[in-house]
């Protein structure tokens, strides 16, 4: 139950990640130290939802389970896609709070 959730998760991050990641990478590339700055965008994509992720995922599956409920697939990939949006726009609230 809590890989279904785990991997959507993992999935969507990648989503995201993965395209801010190219455009840092394309627009910093002539940069000396921003080009590595797109390193860390992908890193956190991948690093991200395997810490926090699996946490999280397993924290939900283990509710499923108390409450004595089945996880349909669509479920698992409502609420792995929302674990990333949640990173998502708290990412953007805490860059929004530093200007």
């Amino acid at each position: 139950m809590w890989y279904g959730v785990f991997l959507w998760a993992l999935v969507s991050s990648l989503f995201f990640h993965v395209p801010a990641g190219l455009l840092a990478l394309f627009t910093l590339r002539h940069h000396k130290y921003g080009r590595f700055m797109s390193v860390s965008i992908l890193l956190m994509g991948i690093v991200g939802p395997i810490t926090a992720g699996v946490l999280t995922s397993a924290a939900i599956a283990g509710v499923y389970r108390a409450a004595g409920k089945q996880m349909i697939p669509f479920e698992a990939l409502t609420l792995g896609t929302g674990q990333t949006f949640c990173v998502v726009v708290v990412s953007f609230l805490r860059i929004l709070a530093t200007l």
